[in-house]
């Protein structure tokens, strides 16, 4: 609720991911918040025993009540996760094995300085804290991760793709800091859940908002990653049909963001001073074949027109896809398509994608089994095919369909070479953005 109610007031996400300790300040005394409301506004509860004929006092019998449902809590995770096989309940089984020991010790001190005393509570304490200590250990570690990660979980649509990195960063630490208060609170939660107490700290959650909401979320050391690339489409016998720079991110911060900090790109691309996208194109998730499976973490992605006059002078042949035998039919009804890859004068190759679509049943490669098909933009189901770097040869190999219907192949092959004015758009980016740059050249063939 705190990181959505942040992002209504901010126009930039993820502030944290510059400084992780920013989502520790906002996040931690929040989900304290969260885990002593309960104990604030339930300080006691009704038993099903019989406190006369125990001879128990209602406070002891709240206590013991409240020990043994947080102790169960976590025995109950222990089992889940050894009769799922996982081997992530040693966390679990330390917390609850440690809250016996400490148990044990809370009620020895209790008969001589009774249940609500700090001494009792102390008794109670000090046993929990070297797993306290490894359980904020473990939680930390997982938070600094799962920050970085953030970095690159890809753009989601918006409006509700800005808001879901700050949820997920929340969450998290919400249930960090629950595994590392949890065995406090069936007996320290008296101490802790005080009006003074929650007032404090909710003012420094909404300190930590607005404090946060300052810091620029980037930087060399934490960069901002933008894929940029210079595709061209071109029609298979040499000739560009088109040339455009796309651009696109893997956070939640959009282009918006990355232009509006980047005054000379904007520049570059005749975007300012309005900064006005809505007229810019969308760059379609097809454009993006080269990098796939990448390109599905790719959303509102724009393409701006580019020259591709340095592209004629940099590359005398482009890559191209052609038969090299004629096509040989069997008695079922089926034909196979003996094709060649020409990769041209690219120069770094890194990777070549091929989108096959059609009435496809078998190829040359990996055994002659079809992967399984995938869907791009809502199309056909596609079997998609990746050809790692270049050889001294060309690429042969064979595609069989199962009918006389037309198979349809896209080419896409990554060229890690920009021309000179790609390089020079590339070197306009400000320090605190990691641009991944390349050339994409798209064709389409049928057969």
């Amino acid at each position: 609720m705190f990181s959505i109610l942040r992002l209504l007031f901010s126009s930039q996400a993820m502030n944290w991911f510059r400084y992780p300790c920013l989502a520790f300040m906002m996040f931690i005394p929040s989900s304290l918040i969260g885990i002593l409301i309960p104990r604030f506004f339930w300080k006691s509860f009704p038993t099903s025993q019989d406190i006369i004929a125990l001879k128990t006092s209602q406070e002891e019998l709240c206590e013991e009540a409240r020990f043994w449902g947080g102790f169960g809590y976590y025995a109950l995770f222990t089992m889940a996760y050894i009769l799922a096989g996982l081997s992530g309940g040693f966390l679990t089984f330390t917390m609850a094995a440690s809250m016996l020991l400490a148990w044990f010790c809370f009620r020895v001190s209790a008969r001589v300085s009774g249940l609500l005393s700090v001494r009792s509570a102390m008794y109670y304490l000090i046993p929990l804290i070297p797993c306290l200590i490894y359980s904020a250990y473990f939680g930390g570690f997982l938070v600094q991760f799962l920050i970085e990660k953030m970095g690159m979980m890809g753009s989601l649509p918006p409006p509700y793709g800005f808001f879901v990195p700050d949820i997920i960063v929340a969450a998290v630490i919400g249930i960090v800091t629950g595994i590392c208060m949890g065995p406090l609170v069936p007996i320290c939660g008296h101490w802790l859940a005080r009006t003074s107490i929650l007032t404090f700290l909710l003012h420094i959650t909404v300190l930590a908002l607005a404090l946060s909401s300052q810091f620029f979320p980037y930087s060399s050391e934490a960069p901002k990653r933008v894929v940029f690339q210079h595709t061209l489409v071109t029609s298979g016998v040499g000739k560009i049909m088109e040339s455009t720079y796309d651009f696109s991110v893997v956070d939640s911060n959009s282009l918006h963001f990355v232009f509006k900090n980047s005054r000379e790109v904007a520049k570059k691309l005749d975007l300012v001073p309005d900064l006005y996208l809505d007229t810019v194109k969308l760059s379609e998730q097809k454009n993006w074949l080269a990098l796939f499976p990448v390109n599905f973490l790719f959303s509102n992605s724009l393409k701006f027109p580019s020259s591709s006059e340095d592209i004629v002078k940099d590359y005398q042949h482009l890559p191209s896809l052609s038969t090299f035998k004629l096509q040989a039919l069997s008695n079922d009804g089926s034909r196979r398509v003996h094709l060649e890859l020409d990769l041209g004068s690219l120069k770094e190759v890194w990777v070549t994608v091929l989108n096959i679509t059609g009435p496809l049943s078998s190829w040359s490669f990996a055994e002659n089994i079809l992967p399984a098909p995938e869907t791009m933009n809502n199309g056909p189901p596609s079997y998609i095919l990746r050809l790692s770097g270049s050889g001294s040869e060309n690429w042969r190999f064979w595609l069989e369909a199962n009918s006389s219907e037309t198979l349809r192949v896209e080419v896409a092959v990554l060229d890690q070479h920009l021309v000179d004015d790609a390089e020079k758009l590339k070197s306009l980016f400000p320090s605190w953005v990691d641009v991944i740059a390349y050339s994409s050249f798209i064709s389409t063939y049928t057969f």
